[in-house]
């Protein structure tokens, strides 16, 4: 049906009106001195977990917590933004001011909340993978005597594989040969090559790499930790606070974090970081 010019006019000018009230409305309580850019949430994120984080076969960036940032950034009024890089930049990209958050689960510790300002939100653990059908018969820590282990460089997770060599040698059994890599994607690359014989990652990848049917996950909980969003601005980590514990109390992030078979932090998210 064709609309007369003078009703045209007026859908067009109650179109725009409302685009603009809307606009008006979602006002976003973040400062622009907050942020990296201008009406953005910029988040840097390592998109080689699975389920959590990852790049699907069209190059689209999937998976929880890219959900749960792009949900922040909504109900903040801000465009998200994400900067993929590996995990080994992220700290000092975020110190350099090269995005406003860290968005890829990165592991709490007093160490870091010494540096930014961290929102623990997950409960997390470390798993170990190997090849289908576990040819080596690993069912516990001390079976990795004497294996090579892959695993992401400079992160929570190299650390730990540090601390099971080092709890292995001071049984006064044979080590584990360390190998890093870039990212956890190359680390389960090789072990599909056969040039390790384990790969250590999050409960949740190891999980659903086990559930493709491409590795065998034989240890899970290993080094229980939350991990946590980091930013670099105080009042922006202080609103996305409070936006996740609106999801909380309205059910979204349950949902979320049901949806992939995480579990979320129990009580409020609360920011932990330096004073200044």
């Amino acid at each position: 049906m064709k609309l007369l010019p003078a009703l045209a006019s007026a859908t067009a000018l109650f179109i725009f009106c409302a685009g603009a009230a809307n606009a008006q409305a979602c006002k976003s309580p973040v400062p622009d001195s907050a942020l990296v850019k201008k009406g953005t949430l910029t988040m840097s994120v390592n998109p080689t977990l699975p389920p959590m984080q990852f790049v699907d076969q069209t190059g689209a960036l999937k998976g929880m917590r890219v959900e749960l940032g792009e949900a922040i950034a909504k109900r903040l009024c801000l465009t998200p933004e994400y900067v993929r890089i590996e995990f080994s930049a992220m700290i000092p990209g975020l110190q350099a001011g090269r995005w406003d958050v860290i968005n890829t689960g990165i592991f709490y510790t007093e160490e870091r909340a010494k540096l930014m300002q961290m929102l623990i939100y997950e409960d997390q653990a470390i798993s170990i993978s190997t090849a289908k059908g576990n040819p080596l018969k690993i069912a516990k820590p001390e079976d990795l005597s004497g294996k090579s282990i892959g695993v992401e460089l400079g992160g929570f997770e190299e650390r730990k594989a540090r601390e099971l060599d080092k709890a292995l040698t001071d049984k006064g059994m044979k080590g584990m040969t360390i190998r890093t890599f870039e990212n956890f994607a190359m680390a389960f690359q090789s072990l599909r090559a056969g040039q390790v014989d384990v790969a250590l990652s999050i409960d949740s990848t190891g999980a659903e790499y086990q559930k493709r049917g491409d590795f065998e996950r034989v240890l899970h909980g290993l080094f229980p930790t939350p991990v946590a969003l980091a930013s670099r601005n105080k009042d922006l980590a202080a609103a996305m606070a409070k936006v996740m514990n609106d999801m909380k109390t309205d059910g979204s992030f349950q949902k979320l974090f049901d949806q992939y078979g995480v579990k979320a932090v129990d009580g409020a998210v609360a920011v932990k970081g330096p004073a200044g």
